[in-house]
């Protein structure tokens, strides 16, 4: 595989998100402090309170003593105010204000304890093993933890459930009315410097050094868009993460080549199934089957589908039946997932009654 290249950094992830593949890794599972990075598990139960419409964009909510006191990074709110949720969201991205964070907590959780405990919740149930939240924000506090791995896997999920609200992450410049000038630029250098990068989110404090998350979208030709997202955590400087996360998605678009396989809801085998009110199992994926191999060697790539056999009805639409080996010349590089496209419903008796006779003969 490719050598990536130095990254001044205590720890960091490469990963092709559209190929759901890992690039590059140091110290991926090293326990590490997310400073500010927090703000993207506030926000993924933000976005979730939205979608399922607990909360509304254009809804106002009350700014606590408790949020009007936050120190570090704020939007400068105070408890004179009702705020839009749409700006605290802005005031929490583009600003990573702590007061924003808080009031938001507090909209969405009742308070922020029981917020916190929203937050690891949801962190097992994304299966980020190695993550405890102790506040929303994300100041240095004994047993607020996490790792490059669990950011990652929060990250891709983020962007993967709420693709309505990522465009906030974008956003170059933001401040509320009535606000300081001066405070209006998002810190995420990579915005205004790369026009690909599109998020995600920066962090900072004196334990956890200077972190960020960054993800970037290049169209390729016979691909489409690919999505790398990498996570830089323990730099230097704000402009030594940018640079180092400028490095890594550079390296991991040119290093690797993208190659589509199969395209989304194609079949990638159609087999027997027996007892089935069909005679075939289409199978394939939903998303199209897109993997990274390292530059050059596209013509090399193999596939290999395996699957059990004999195949007896019922399956339902999207159960995992099968999977694609993916391998270049004999080397076995990694295995996809294969899916029923559709369901296959039991016969009828005699179909069944039919088919258990020719399945003993067989």
């Amino acid at each position: 595989m490719p050598q990536p290249p130095e990254v001044a950094a205590k720890a960091y992830l490469l990963i092709d998100v559209t190929a759901n593949q890992v690039l590059a890794t140091k110290d991926p599972d090293m326990a590490v402090e997310p400073a500010s990075l927090t703000k993207l598990m506030t926000a993924y139960l933000v976005f979730d309170a939205l979608k399922s419409r607990k909360i509304d964009l254009k809804q106002t909510l009350p700014v606590s003593e408790r949020a009007w006191k936050m120190p570090g990074s704020r939007m400068f709110i105070d408890p004179k105010m009702r705020v839009p949720v749409e700006d605290l969201i802005k005031g929490m991205i583009v600003q990573s204000g702590n007061d924003a964070t808080v009031a938001l907590a507090e909209g969405v959780g009742g308070s922020v304890e029981h917020f916190v405990q929203l937050m690891n919740d949801q962190a097992k149930v994304l299966g980020m093993k190695n993550t405890s939240y102790r506040n929303p924000e994300g100041l240095t506090e004994v047993g607020h933890t996490t790792t490059a791995r669990d950011l990652a896997t929060l990250a891709s999920r983020l962007m993967r459930d709420f693709p309505d609200y990522v465009p906030y992450y974008a956003i170059k410049k933001y401040r509320y009315a009535g606000t300081p000038a001066a405070n209006d630029s998002n810190r995420n250098l990579l915005l205004f410097r790369d026009p690909s990068v599109d998020g995600l989110k920066t962090g900072h404090t004196n334990a956890a050094g200077y972190c960020q998350v960054a993800t970037a979208k290049r169209d390729f030709p016979n691909v489409g868009s690919r999505r790398l997202l990498s996570i830089v955590l323990g730099a230097d400087s704000e402009n030594a993460r940018a640079n180092e996360s400028q490095k890594l998605l550079n390296w991991g678009y040119t290093a690797f080549d993208a190659v589509k396989l199969f395209d989304a809801g194609q079949p990638v085998l159609s087999p027997a199934v027996w007892k089935g009110k069909t005679p075939v199992l289409k199978l394939g994926s939903f998303q199209p089957l897109i993997v990274a191999v390292p530059a050059g060697t596209a013509a090399q790539i193999k596939t290999q589908a395996a699957r059990p056999d004999p195949l007896v009805a019922p399956y339902t639409k999207g159960q995992a039946v099968g999977t694609l080996k993916v391998m270049r010349g004999d080397q076995a590089l990694f295995d996809v997932p294969l899916v029923a496209l559709e369901a296959v419903e039991q016969a009828g008796v005699l179909g069944r009654a039919w088919d258990a006779v020719r399945l003993w003969i067989k």
